[in-house]
């Protein structure tokens, strides 16, 4: 439940006992108060953006002229912020979205951290493949908060998605770049020496030294895939693709559209591909 109607039946219950649970915001209006009018409907969108980490509780002060009494209420609306039996912060009159916003977030938990509370446990658990959208999603919503990008650079270094965790810690101003994110890089490029396998080497020279030859581009690209690095590998498939679209009678691009599917739907770097392909194709 998000948002509660008061009436001297379920006030204790809802306006005091509730908020030893969760947070408590508590409106009360009146038919007549034109700014309650205005103010209820960003209540109403904020109580459900932050879906029950705080209950909005609605106060007619007409018809609880006691209950308002009791809470001190001189004009409408008025606005309490109550936690554990006691108001802690509040405003008369109303404000604009920013300014309630503001003041909620000071005392509730951001909405993306139940996505980023859910994700920790699945790494805990060693489930990565499960952490990902919900630490994607938290990462959208924070507008890139620094340290949900390292956790969600972490869940890709652990599926050896190099190229992806490289890229998102990128995203991490200079100021942001604590111990966490330092470790990420050192392992990153542990793990990319660790790959460097023989064979990788040789195709690698031979791709050098004959750049338009397509099949060492095709076999360097599906030995980079069986590595675990595929931006390089899709990059190169997509430029064979561009020049030879039917490369190996379509194995060039069901390779392509392999990788694609292995990265799963959502990834960043499927999402860039596949749209390099559309205007490829198209």
């Amino acid at each position: 439940m998000n948002v509660v109607e008061i009436n001297l039946e379920n006030a204790q219950q809802y306006l005091i006992e509730e908020s030893f649970a969760r947070p408590v915001l508590i409106d009360f209006w009146a038919d007549w108060c034109a700014p309650c009018k205005s103010l209820m409907p960003i209540l109403e969108k904020l109580a459900n953006e932050y879906a029950g980490a705080f209950l909005l509780a609605k106060v007619n002060a007409d018809e609880m002229n006691m209950i308002s009494s009791q809470f001190g209420v001189r004009s409408l609306p008025t606005v309490m912020l109550m936690k554990d039996g006691q108001p802690i912060d509040g405003f008369a009159g109303a404000l604009p979205e920013k300014q309630v916003r503001e003041l909620l977030e000071k005392h509730l938990p951001k909405p993306w951290e139940k996505f980023v509370n859910e994700a920790q446990a699945f790494i805990m658990s060693g489930d990565f493949n499960s952490a990902l959208p919900l630490l994607r999603q938290a990462y959208e919503d924070s507008q890139q908060d620094a340290a949900i990008a390292c956790l969600l650079a972490q869940c890709h270094l652990e599926l050896n998605r190099l190229d992806n965790a490289e890229a998102i810690l990128a995203s991490v101003k200079m100021a942001d770049q604590d111990a966490h994110y330092e470790q990420l890089k050192a392992q990153i490029e542990l793990k990319k020496q660790a790959a460097k396998t023989p064979e990788l080497v040789a195709l690698e020279a031979a791709h050098a030294n004959e750049p338009n030859n397509l099949q060492i581009a095709y076999e360097l690209a599906i030995q980079y895939h069986a590595e675990a690095t595929h931006r390089p590998a899709l990059e190169l498939l997509i430029e064979i693709l561009r020049k030879e679209r039917n490369f190996g009678e379509g194995a060039a691009k069901k390779t392509f559209m392999d990788i694609l599917a292995a990265l799963g739907k959502g990834d960043p770097l499927a999402i860039e591909f596949q749209r390099k392909l559309f205007t490829l194709l198209y």
